[in-house]
């Protein structure tokens, strides 16, 4: 079986500069190809593996199909592979692996080898983010998969190559960018050399301040909390190594702070006093005398409520507590007097948050429930609480059940690719759905195992079949579940079929029955299943 790679993290909790910093190791291989020749790159090609870690076994793998695994004699980190001269034979998309433990680890990156000019496109990608402002290093950062080359980056509406860097031992670049604008790269073997097909055009926007962070309460706080209970809220950047700050209002507040990872932190509140509830935000900086403060994130509600004042009255409208899939629902909160902050309270499986929150200015608020689905299933109450001192707090409502029958809403699967899939690429599908927070499953025709999971906080993830070969071809659909003790999962979408490129050759039927997990991404939990027939 082949074994999805994992990152290793070791994370430092405390803000001090070294244990800020987190440690990535990255189990996957990398494969290159190096000319005899620079005139002549493709009259002599060999493919190298490295592996970070010690082996005995290498596979080279061709067009999403599996070749014939080397073993070695003693551990190595490298092995190469020769090729000779491209021939129409030779011609594909190569990957490679190596055998760790007693599983083969995810492939490398992809190495195109077409016998042909001009040279296949390199890729950009941009570090740390794909904008530009005072104090931040923005740089772009061009990959190919043969070493030796020149690089060439170019910058849409100038005729000339703005940066050219020479990378004799490697196979990227890179160049630090200044300018916003629409860029690609390119590279040459020679001076003499006709560039290769251009990269992907990336945009690099100019941002002054730096978007806003992302501020949540975590879950043992989202509830209606009582004077004296602790609080936490996380503040994720959309870069590391910044410094954050907590507000409320226009006044910073001044709280211990941990971390898990230099792009985040927790702030944590003791002791909350009555007056501490309501709507708090969070922004960032880049570490220098003249960095600018970003935009300040959304708020993010912490409810405290005493209980001294007299209960609310929670009604819906429609008076069904079972209303149909799809229809509107509103809760209207009813409290004695006016002048009040509203919140409605949700408690299923045990668990109790906050999802709206509510200042009218009346005596009642109206929270509306639009398209209502399996998921908005549970139990609803209020409370209201003064908004200036001594910020008394209500009781909460009579709970209200609120039931919607049947299974979840249908998603939508999308094909990003047209027409039949190259052997050797990936091939992405979206998921789309009407909830967010969810997991996005991905299943193929005939099989009950998921090839691939993703857990999002988006109403779509992106499914990810990695390194195609003849062997997925087949019709997918897929469907999302929620968390939590009481799980509800989706009815399938619409099939979408993928269709691979060329024939299974005879001799490749037996090895190609696997497919490969990809890395983990630090956005979301993804997990690709070997894919096997």
């Amino acid at each position: 079986m082949f074994a999805g790679a994992a990152l290793l993290l070791l994370w430092g909790l405390a803000l001090s500069p070294v244990t800020e910093q987190a440690t990535f190791f990255d189990p996957r291989p990398s494969l290159w190809a190096e000319a005899g020749s620079p005139l002549a790159p493709w009259a002599n090609v060999t493919l190298t593996c490295r592996s970070p870690l010690p082996t005995q076994e290498f596979q080279l793998l061709k067009d999403g199909v599996g070749q014939e695994p080397v073993h070695l004699e003693s551990p190595a980190h490298e092995h190469r592979f020769p090729l000779g001269p491209v021939t129409s034979a030779i011609r594909g998309l190569y990957r490679c692996s190596y055998k760790g433990g007693n599983d083969w680890i995810s492939p490398s990156n992809l190495v195109e080898v077409t016998g042909a000019e001009p040279l296949p496109a390199p890729s950009l990608s941009t570090s740390p983010v794909s904008w530009i402002t005072p104090g931040l290093n923005t740089t772009l950062l061009c990959f190919t998969g043969l070493r030796g080359v020149t690089f060439l980056l170019r910058r849409e509406g100038e005729d000339q190559f703005l940066e050219v860097a020479e990378a004799p031992e490697s196979t990227q670049a890179t160049f630090p960018v200044h300018r916003a604008g629409n860029y690609s790269c390119s590279y040459r073997t020679h001076a003499a050399g006709t560039p290769s097909e251009p990269s992907a055009m990336v945009t690099i926007e100019e941002l002054a301040p730096p978007p806003a962070p992302t501020l949540t309460v975590d879950r043992e706080s989202a509830g209606v909390l009582r004077p004296g209970s602790p609080a936490s809220l996380t503040c994720v950047a959309p870069l590391s190594g910044v410094d954050f700050q907590l507000r409320r209002g226009a006044e910073e507040q001044l709280v211990p702070r941990a971390s898990s990872s230099p792009d985040r932190v927790f702030f944590k509140l003791s002791a909350l006093a009555a007056g501490d509830g309501g709507g708090y935000t969070c922004r960032y900086r880049l570490r220098g005398e003249l960095a600018a403060w970003s935009r300040d994130s959304a708020p993010a509600e912490l409810v405290l409520s005493d209980g001294t004042l007299p209960a609310p009255e929670l009604s819906a409208e429609p008076a069904t507590l079972n209303p149909a899939p799809g229809a509107l629902v509103q809760l209207r909160c009813q409290a004695p007097r006016a002048g009040v902050r509203f919140t409605l309270l949700r408690k299923d499986a045990g668990r109790r948050w906050v999802p709206r929150v509510l200042s009218p200015g009346g005596p009642e608020a109206q929270f509306e429930l639009r398209d209502v689905s399996a998921v908005d299933s549970g139990n609803y109450s209020c409370v209201y609480t003064d908004t200036s001192p001594p910020f008394a707090g209500s009781k909460p409502s009579a709970t209200l059940e609120l039931r919607v029958d049947g299974p979840l809403p249908r998603p939508q699967l999308r094909a990003l690719w047209a027409g039949a899939v190259t052997p050797g690429r990936d091939a992405v599908l979206r998921c789309e759905a009407q909830v967010p927070d969810v997991s996005f499953l991905l299943l193929r025709a005939g099989e009950e195992e998921p090839l691939a999971v993703t857990w999002s906080t988006h109403r779509s993830a992106d499914l990810v079949l990695t390194y195609v070969g003849p062997q997925h071809a087949g019709t997918y659909s897929c469907r999302y579940r929620t968390d939590g003790p009481r799980s509800l999962l989706s009815e399938l979408s619409d099939p979408v079929e993928l269709r691979v490129a060329g024939e299974l050759k005879p001799q490749e039927e037996g090895a190609a029955v696997q497919a490969f997990a990809p890395m983990v991404p630090s956005s979301g939990l993804r997990f690709h299943a070997p894919l096997q027939r």
